[in-house]
């Protein structure tokens, strides 16, 4: 006769009658239940759990079998297209990243040493960062991209948190006007960085465009943009490249900026700056921040993303801020304690490491200005790149002006190639860019310079 056994994990258990009980021990006897039940499971139990399973191999359908394949993004995938090249002759100029003469990526000597001291400071510890991140970061930030000397700093009217880089200050700043700012339309260059218009639109904001690049001269189109903000809605938000526009290169002039400043002001546009390439561009920390030091100097508010990736070299520690000018202390004041909302249930808070660099480097005098040595040195290699690459097709004669290869400004360039010569010049040549005919000028050097010359020759005479 059955009997109830002692529950086991709290799933009562039931011994058979032909166990012996008058003889063994209770615990023995639920010892010899558990492993007859791990060790014969029966049949229809299997049947049972195999059927529960979802995800078995018997099944031959997945839940997830109506998800389609994305496409690559139109950037990286040019990337994932070159590893793919068994070319020795092949060049990727494709991925906004520095690159030195040799074609090796750099880690900055400044960046080593701050490493050095982190490392061996042995009361650092692994501890969660506040919500807003590294406090000394966001200070050092803030002072950076405005002027140690900013009213808005000395009047406490800019709120400053740690990001993901410059795509997550993009993101934060954007969830925070979706949710607290009466206009939710944002206008944007054409063309503009890929990723702006999918972040902007994923934080719940409309987007639409302003005349920027004027292909026929490959320069601004200043007349078109003062246009289309002119006729844009009141309150509407305004993205703007602090400097070194991507993908084109091309930037305002300081008294064009100003014009621009005195027009957004009376129509009452919020800025929102994306500032990706401080000191990058023309080699000066306060040169390439002028812009968006003139926005904050008229007392107004405006927006600001940070990135370290570019002139820290700090692309895989995602390190970035976004500034937000307010009118008085108190405003910023609750504009933080919103952003604290934001970033809570987004990824809760950034990571140490990279900020803790950035900090080091920006607070200590002697790393500081060995930084500045070494971003002017960055900045030169691709002016350099730029003039060696003009040359080199004016010796060839090819077809047409290429002076704004020397005009255009900061990492890229926007060559007037259309997608045509591109895919030609990737067969035939093995050189790797976007489709649009944006390249990388840090990728290049004196090497691979000829290589890239020859194929644009040939695309230009070859392909219209």
């Amino acid at each position: 006769m059955a009997h109830e056994m002692r529950p086991l994990f709290g799933i009562p258990q039931t011994a058979s009658s032909n166990t012996s009980t008058s003889n063994t021990d209770p615990t023995d006897r639920r010892i010899n239940a558990l492993v007859r039940h791990l060790v014969e499971p029966s049949s229809s139990a299997m049947a049972d759990s195999i059927s529960a399973s979802p995800t078995s191999s018997l099944n031959t359908d997945s839940v997830f079998a109506h998800v389609v394949r994305a496409p690559e993004d139109p950037i990286l995938g040019v990337t994932v297209a070159y590893n793919k090249d068994p070319s020795p002759n092949k060049l990727n100029l494709g991925v906004g990243a520095y690159r030195t003469e040799e074609g090796k990526p750099l880690v900055l000597n400044v960046v080593r040493k701050a490493e050095h001291q982190l490392v061996n400071d042995s009361s650092r510890v692994k501890e969660y960062l506040p919500i807003v991140g590294l406090a000394e970061f966001n200070k050092q930030s803030a002072k950076l991209i405005f002027g140690a000397d900013s009213p808005a700093i000395l009047e406490n009217r800019v709120t400053t948190v740690q990001c993901l880089s410059g795509t997550g200050s993009l993101r934060v700043g954007s969830e925070f006007l979706a949710r607290h700012y009466h206009e939710r339309l944002i206008y944007i260059p054409l063309p503009t960085w890929g990723n702006h218009p999918k972040v902007f639109n994923l934080a719940g904001l409309s987007v639409k465009t302003y005349r920027y690049y004027d292909p026929s001269t490959r320069g601004l189109d200043f007349q078109g943009l003062l246009e289309d903000l002119g006729s844009a809605p009141s309150g509407a938000i305004v993205l703007l490249h602090a400097c070194a526009h991507n993908p084109t290169g091309v930037d305002p002039t300081l008294e064009q900026w100003d014009q621009i400043r005195k027009l957004m002001r009376s129509k009452q546009l919020l800025p929102f700056f994306d500032s990706a390439y401080q000191g990058f561009a023309s080699g000066s920390l306060d040169k390439d921040a002028q812009p968006v030091r003139l926005f904050v100097a008229d007392g107004g508010e405006c927006f600001v993303a940070q990135s370290y990736a570019k002139n820290l070299g700090l692309y895989g520690e995602r390190v970035g801020a976004l500034s937000i000018v307010c009118k008085n202390a108190d405003v910023a004041s609750r504009v933080e304690s919103q952003l604290k909302l934001v970033i809570r249930p987004m990824y809760s808070s950034p990571p140490i490491h990279g900020a803790s660099i950035v900090a080091t480097v920006l607070k200590d005098r002697d790393l500081f200005n060995e930084w500045t040595v070494e971003l002017k040195a960055m900045a030169d290699r691709i002016i350099s790149m730029r003039q060696q690459l003009f040359d080199a097709l004016r010796a060839r004669g090819t077809p047409g002006d290429w002076s704004h290869i020397i005009k255009q400004i900061g990492m890229f360039t926007f060559t007037g190639l259309n997608s045509e010569q591109v895919s030609f010049m990737t067969k035939e040549y093995h050189i790797y860019m976007t489709s649009d005919g944006r390249i990388s000028m840090a990728g290049l050097s004196s090497r691979t310079v000829p290589h890239l010359a020859d194929a644009i020759h040939a695309a230009v005479t070859r392909v219209l």
